[in-house]
């Protein structure tokens, strides 16, 4: 990730990551906690270097980190408007995908690996 990608995450300025990148400036309790947020990195290890660098998400913390994230995007994205229509589905049509998905893996399982 580039300085100025990872300035407008944390919404700071791409001279002030230089710095911290630099060591001429550290950076606050607010910037670690900011840091930690936005990229899920573990307090602890981004302190001390000790321990795993990433925190581990349940299956329900991903998933809203997901939608966050297409919610953040503020655009028409491919993953925004596909989101939306399943949003609309009625339960009868979640059924017909449910069986459709499922017949898809269980002939991926016959054919195995695509190249």
């Amino acid at each position: 990730m580039k300085k100025t990608a990872f300035a407008e995450r944390l919404n700071v300025s791409q001279a002030f990551i230089s710095q911290l990148c630099s060591g001429v400036s550290q950076p606050s309790d607010r910037t670690i906690a900011d840091i930690c947020r936005e990229f899920r990195v573990n307090e602890h290890w981004l302190r001390t270097g000790e321990g795993e660098m990433f925190l581990s998400l349940s299956r329900d913390e991903e998933l809203a980190a997901f939608m966050g994230s297409v919610m953040a995007d503020g655009s028409e994205s491919f993953r925004h408007q596909l989101l939306a229509a399943l949003s609309r589905l009625s339960a009868d049509q979640w059924a017909v995908l449910e069986a459709a998905a499922w017949n898809l893996v269980d002939e991926m399982k016959k054919t195995g690996p695509q190249e």
